[in-house]
């Protein structure tokens, strides 16, 4: 997969959107050419090396919500404590937001970590909780979502107003609805959801698994190779 997307960073700008930590998605992927959009998308950086569509020497740079860290972290270190007592459970901090993982607990114990999430963030009404595949995430109550994050991304890159520009959104997480939504109501481009179950989405189309989505990706790259040939043939 990521040899599938270098090779698709060369024909279209890429961008990774993620709830985890910006700095661990860039370790995981390690491709310099992409734009990283860490914590829900309040952590968005450009390509670390040259890109046609970089602006400025270190492209894109926003950070959303950068008052609430230190609140976060005081969250961080109540959950770890509180949460020791349920076996799987894992909390990590991914700077901006935090994810209380329960994919290894036992089912029967699930109501009672939520309940203790909850309880703990009952102090402080300026984060707030939702849910995502298996995982609660603890974000400030502020205006921004992967959605949000996709629309800053379309608007610093110059191509929220292009007709020729189709941006493709592709995510497996509920989180990923709000991306989704966004290209729904723009018009512009489409969502592509990734699941093995049928699920109520807002994306325009689904893949049921990562080997299809490269599959995909590499049709991308072939359809923009061939394109370039036929160019250099006029």
């Amino acid at each position: 997969m990521r040899a599938t997307v270098r090779k698709l960073a060369r024909f279209f700008p890429t961008a990774i959107v993620s709830g985890r930590c910006r700095d661990k998605v860039y370790n995981f992927v390690r491709l310099a050419e992409l734009y990283y959009a860490g914590s829900h998308g309040m952590d968005i950086k450009g390509p670390a090396k040259g890109s046609k569509y970089k602006k400025g020497s270190e492209g894109v740079v926003f950070q959303a919500g950068s008052e609430f860290l230190p609140m976060i972290d005081e969250v961080y270190k109540e959950l770890v404590e509180k949460t020791k007592t349920t076996p799987g459970a894992k909390v990590e901090n991914n700077k901006f937001c935090l994810s209380v993982h329960y994919r290894c607990v036992d089912e029967k114990k699930w109501s009672g970590l939520a309940q203790v999430v909850k309880s703990v963030l009952k102090a402080y009404p300026k984060l707030r909780l939702t849910q995502g595949r298996k995982v609660l995430e603890i974000r400030p109550t502020i205006k921004w979502d992967k959605g949000k994050a996709l629309e800053f991304l379309l608007e610093s890159l110059g191509f929220a107003n292009c007709t020729d520009v189709f941006p493709v959104y592709i995510g497996d997480d509920r989180t990923d609805e709000d991306a989704f939504k966004v290209l729904r109501e723009r018009g512009q481009g489409f969502g592509i959801l990734v699941s093995k179950f049928p699920k109520d989405t807002s994306a325009s189309y689904s893949l049921q698994e990562p080997t299809q989505v490269m599959d995909f990706l590499q049709r991308l790259v072939q359809w923009k190779r061939l394109a370039f040939q036929g160019q250099s043939r006029v």
